[in-house]
Order: C-alpha cells, then sequence, then structure tokens
C-alpha cells in the first residue's frame, strides 16, 4: 500500500529533522546547571582558566588540550611533569581570548571560568562549558564536570579524586575535633609577594582551609584576593602568616626586614611560611588542595600529625594522578613553595 501524501511528507519532516541533529552528541552541564551540546567523543580541548588546566591534567585528558594560557605555560612544576604544555598554543591570559586563534584550533569544548569570556566564545561558534569554585564543595562539582567533557575513564578518576579529598577533609577534622578556639592559631594568607596588603580573607577557600586545619582567619571577613591596609594587618596580628606564589621566600625575606611587620606576633616568632606550589598553588583554586589541608593542619598543629609524611603523601599523589616519579628532593621543594632546580 502507498502512503498518503501526507503521511509522506511527516515522515519527510521527521527525517529532516534527525539529520540535522549532531551526530553522537552528548550533554554536559556546567558549574550554574546550563546544558553543554558537545560531540560524543570530546578529543580536542581549549581551557582558558590556568587553574583548570592542573583538573584536566589529573584526569588524564592533558593530551587533548590544543589551547591553554599564559600562566599555565609559565608554571615550572605543570612542565616537569608534563612538558608538551609549552607547545599547546596560550590563546588566554585567563580574562581575554584570542578568538579567531582559538577557532583555528577547533575545539569540541571550550572550558572557561569568565561569564563574558563564554558569551564571547559562544558567539563565535564554539562550546563553552563554564568551570569556576570558591570551595571545596566547587572544586568537587568542577572537577567532575571537567571529567565529563573529557569522558573516556575521567569520571572514573573523578570519582576517586574527590572521595579522597573527603577523606582527607574528614581525617583532619576527626583530629582537630576536640579543639578550643584558644588553641586555634590566627593565619593570615597573602596572596604573594608582589602586593604584601593583598590578602586571602575567610570569605574564600583559604578561609575555609585554614578553619578545617584548625585556625582562624587572621581577617575573617575579608574576600579572596582583598587589599587591605597595614594598619588592619597590625590590628589583626596574627600568629602565623603564609605567603602563596612563586616569590614566596623574597616576601617573606621582605617581611622580616620591614620595621612595619616587625610587631606582629608571627614575625616575632618567626611564623612565617611558603605555601606548598606544584602544578598549581595548593591553598586556591587547586586539585592539590587535598594535599594543602594535610599540610597546613600539619603546620598549624604538628604534635597531631606526627604520622602524616607530607614528603611521602606528595610523591604518592603526583605518582597515581600525574603518572609522575617525583624524588623525595622534588617533593620537598614542592612543599617549600620552591621551582624545580
Amino acid at each position: 500500500m502507498f502512503s498518503t501524501p501526507s503521511k509522506l511528507s511527516a515522515a519527510l519532516f521527521a527525517g529532516l529533522l534527525l539529520a540535522l541533529q549532531p551526530v553522537h552528541a552528548r550533554t554536559v552541564r556546567d558549574i550554574n546547571n546550563q546544558s553543554v551540546e558537545l560531540p560524543q567523543q570530546v578529543n580536542r580541548i581549549a581551557d582558558l582558566w590556568p587553574a583548570n588546566n592542573q583538573v584536566v591534567l589529573m584526569l588524564g585528558g592533558a593530551d587533548k588540550l590544543v589551547a591553554t594560557t599564559e600562566a599555565t605555560r609559565n608554571l615550572p612544576w605543570f612542565a616537569k611533569v608534563y612538558p608538551r604544555i609549552k607547545n599547546v598554543p596560550a590563546l588566554s591570559n585567563g580574562q581575554t581570548v584570542q578568538s579567531e586563534a582559538l577557532l583555528g584550533v577547533r575545539p569540541d569544548a571550550v572550558l572557561l571560568s569568565q561569564p563574558a569570556m563564554q558569551q564571547q566564545v559562544r558567539r563565535a561558534g564554539m562550546k563553552p562549558v563554564l568551570v569556576r569554585f570558591q570551595d571545596f564543595n566547587g572544586l568537587k562539582q568542577t572537577v567532575r564536570i571537567t571529567a565529563d567533557v573529557i569522558g573516556g575513564n575521567a569520571p572514573q578518576i573523578a570519582r576517586r579524586y574527590n572521595a579522597e579529598l573527603d577523606g582527607n577533609l574528614r581525617f583532619v577534622r576527626s583530629r582537630l575535633a576536640n579543639l578550643s578556639d584558644a588553641q586555634k592559631p590566627t593565619v593570615l594568607h597573602l596572596t604573594g609577594g608582589a602586593n604584601l596588603r593583598r590578602i586571602d580573607g575567610g570569605r574564600s577557600i583559604i578561609g575555609e582551609w585554614i578553619r578545617i586545619a584548625g585556625g582562624r582567619p587572621a581577617l575573617p571577613e575579608q574576600a579572596n584576593l582583598s587589599e587591605v591596609t597595614m594598619e588592619a594587618i597590625v590590628q589583626a596580628n596574627p600568629d602565623i602568616i603564609i605567603v602563596g606564589g612563586r616569590n614566596a621566600a623574597q616576601a617573606i625575606a621582605r617581611i622580616k626586614q620591614d620595621p612595619a611587620w616587625q610587631s606582629i606576633k608571627a614575625v616575632q616568632n618567626n611564623r612565617l611560611h611558603a605555601n606548598p606550589i606544584g602544578t598549581f598553588g595548593w591553598d586556591r583554586y587547586s586539585t592539590e588542595a587535598a594535599l594543602q589541608v594535610l599540610w597546613a593542619a600539619k603546620l598549624l598543629h604538628p604534635q597531631r600529625f606526627t604520622d602524616v609524611d607530607m614528603t611521602a603523601k606528595t610523591q604518592d599523589f603526583y605518582r597515581r594522578y600525574y603518572h609522575y616519579n617525583l624524588s623525595a628532593a622534588e617533593a620537598q621543594r614542592i612543599l617549600q613553595g620552591l621551582d624545580p632546580q
């Protein structure tokens, strides 16, 4: 029996709709729960958030990178662990993107953290996936989203990492459960050595790990990357100062010589410490925050964590997640905030 014209037209229309659908497409959801349609197999990834390139590396997707950032290519430990990063085009400074060049590398997905860049990339016809976070829950969510983009066995690695992070947080909280407020030192975290008045306060992931590690943020109402006065720092009078960034050692030397800092307890008691920095700084936006919380807890309460060997922990993390055999000397340099030799 022949089809009627109306049935034939409906069948043709349905076939046309199917033909217009992307072949083997799949959907992922970004940090704002927005749907992004990607190819079933993502082979080419542009990661335009410096911090998130480390997430891609940890999840086994670095060989898919076709674009990265200037900051990522300039991270010495990242290049040590994954030398190919030096050959990946740097098409963003983390705030802006070279759209034409990005189109030229034909990414299947573009990971980024800035909504303005997201709109720019979308208008250019590419597939942006927004990832960003300010706390440990957001870190776990970003790891999961990035794994969804990469595909393959990345989601399995993400689940293993998130479980390990949760386990480390539980371990530290358990060891410090009976601390009184009087036993919790006040901690000031300086963003880096370039500006000694720029701090990371209590309203940030830095404040979160300080509290978990048994400390109190010296400036609890300040947010991430806040610039404060010297008077505010002196008034806070922290027990411990931790300095982030690659120039922490120079910053500590400057603080020790600067008269403005000499009344502060941390300076008087020589409690000035460089924050570890590996494939990214451990202190912020980092999968190595799973190590940071252990390091900080041992720093603040060494007598409660005598059994935690941070050199061995660092070596083990790099072996399992980066497939890099870190020597004990290399691990110690990371823990001291120093570049590779």
